[in-house]
C-alpha cells in the first residue's frame, strides 16, 4: 500500500498537467465545429477533398459536419495523445527506480518484485482511468454546448471505453518494455516509439484498404469510429482480444521483472 500512495503522489503533478491540458485540447477542438458546420463553402471544400487526403486526415468516411462525425475527427488526436501518456507512464513508472538510483533502497523492502511491480501497475491503471475520466467528462459537456440540442452522450461513453482498451494495451506494453530492457533508462523513448509506428500503421492503411491485414499492429485501428458514429457499438470480439493483449503484455512483464538484474 506505501508503494501504490507513493507512486500516485509522484505522479499527481504530472496526471493534473495532462488532464489540463486534454481539457484545453477538447476546448479547442470543439470551438472549432462552427467552422465546419456553417455550410456552404466549407462543406464544397470537405466534399472535393481526395480520399487519400481524408484518410491522413482522420475524416475517412465521416461526416465531420455532423456533431458525432465531428467528434470522431477530434477524438482521434486525443486518442494518440493519451495513448502515448499511457506507454510513458508504463514505461517511466517502472524505469525510474533504476533511472534515479533508488532500486536499492526498494528492493531491500519486505516485499516480493511482484508486489512491487503490482503496486505500481494499480498506481498507474488510477492514473490512466483518471485521465479517461477527466477527459470524457470535459467532452460531454463541450459537446453538448455545440451540438445545438442533439444528445450523443452514448456515442461519447463508447468512444472513451474503446480508449481505455487502448490506454490498457499501451500502458501494458510500457511496463514490460521497462521489464525486460537490460538499460530501462531507454524504455520511454522504445515505447514512444511504438506508439507512433502504430499509428503511422493507421494511418497507411487507412489510404490503402489492401494493407488492412497490418491493423492488428495498431491498436488505434482495433475499435471502428465508423460503427460507434453508426449507432452499432462496440464490436465484443475485439474487446475481448483487447484486454488479452494488455494481459499477455502484463505477464510477460512480471516474468521479466522477476528475473532481470536490476541496475543498482
Amino acid at each position: 500500500m506505501n508503494i501504490f500512495l507513493r507512486e500516485l503522489k509522484a505522479n499527481r503533478k504530472a496526471l493534473i498537467l495532462w488532464c489540463a491540458c486534454m481539457v484545453v485540447g477538447v476546448l479547442s477542438g470543439m470551438a472549432k465545429y462552427t467552422a465546419y458546420s456553417s455550410g456552404g463553402a466549407n462543406n464544397r471544400v470537405f466534399d472535393e477533398l481526395p480520399s487519400s487526403i481524408k484518410a491522413l486526415l482522420g475524416m475517412g468516411d465521416l461526416d465531420v459536419t455532423t456533431i458525432g462525425g465531428f467528434f470522431a475527427l477530434l477524438f482521434l488526436y486525443l486518442s494518440i495523445l493519451i495513448a502515448f501518456h499511457a506507454a510513458l507512464l508504463g514505461s517511466g513508472i517502472l524505469a525510474k527506480e533504476e533511472r534515479d538510483k533508488t532500486a536499492e533502497f526498494l528492493i531491500v523492502k519486505p516485499v516480493s518484485r511482484s508486489a512491487v511491480l503490482t503496486a505500481k501497475l494499480l498506481a498507474a491503471l488510477v492514473n490512466v482511468v483518471v485521465l479517461n475520466a477527466v477527459t470524457l467528462i470535459s467532452s460531454v459537456f463541450m459537446v453538448r454546448a455545440y451540438s445545438g440540442g442533439k444528445d450523443i452522450t452514448g456515442e461519447i461513453v463508447l468512444f472513451f471505453v474503446s480508449l481505455l482498451f487502448v490506454q490498457l494495451i499501451f500502458l501494458a506494453l510500457g511496463v514490460w518494455i521497462a521489464a525486460s530492457m537490460k538499460s530501462p533508462k531507454g524504455s520511454g523513448s522504445v515505447a514512444a516509439g511504438i506508439v507512433l509506428g502504430a499509428y503511422i500503421v493507421a494511418e497507411i492503411t487507412s489510404v490503402d484498404d489492401r494493407l488492412d491485414a497490418l491493423n492488428v499492429l495498431s491498436p488505434f485501428k482495433y475499435f471502428s469510429y465508423d460503427r460507434i458514429v453508426a449507432g452499432n457499438g462496440l464490436d465484443p470480439g475485439v474487446a475481448a482480444l483487447s484486454f488479452l493483449l494488455a494481459a499477455a503484455f502484463t505477464a510477460l512483464a512480471y516474468l521479466c521483472y522477476r528475473k532481470r538484474d536490476l541496475s543498482v
